[in-house]
């Protein structure tokens, strides 16, 4: 039994910022840079371009967003737990429901400095594929890949 009541629920744009804002801390943390776009643009990303390439999940605890996962059969594109909430089995618990929802193969990038990212994906079965993408962050990246058993 879960002994920290969180639950998965579907992202319902009435929860926009408080995922954002959750989103924006975490994301700080693991990379130790400040967010480039602002609140209204990062909004609008969640709930127009994420939303409609991807299914979202929250994980929702003490009446608060403590986690998202973004992800289609194939990939997830984003995957952050509250700064608050870490090392309680949110992640894994997002994770596991994106692998049960998956063709059998997954892939993500996670940035080279978030060591945390890449030992939670390593101890779950994902292999490196590739290091070095680009992205907006001008930070090296890692590409990983889940195949099912």
């Amino acid at each position: 039994m879960n002994q920290h009541p969180f639950k998965i629920i579907p992202y319902d744009p009435i929860y926009a910022e408080q995922t954002v804002l959750m989103w924006r801390d975490s994301k700080k943390q693991a990379i130790g840079q400040e967010e480039q776009h602002s609140m209204e643009s990062h909004i609008y990303f969640l709930n127009h371009i994420l939303l409609e390439a991807f299914q979202i999940n929250l994980a929702f605890m003490d009446n608060q967003v403590i986690g998202m996962s973004a992800y289609n059969e194939k990939e997830i594109s984003q995957l952050y737990i509250h700064i608050d909430y870490q090392g309680l089995g949110v992640g894994q618990t997002l994770l596991d429901h994106v692998k049960k929802q998956s063709s059998g193969r997954l892939t993500l990038f996670t940035f080279e400095v978030n060591k945390n990212a890449q030992l939670f994906y390593e101890k779950n079965g994902f292999t490196i594929i590739r290091r070095g993408h680009e992205n907006e962050e001008n930070l090296p990246d890692i590409q990983y890949e889940w195949i099912d058993k």
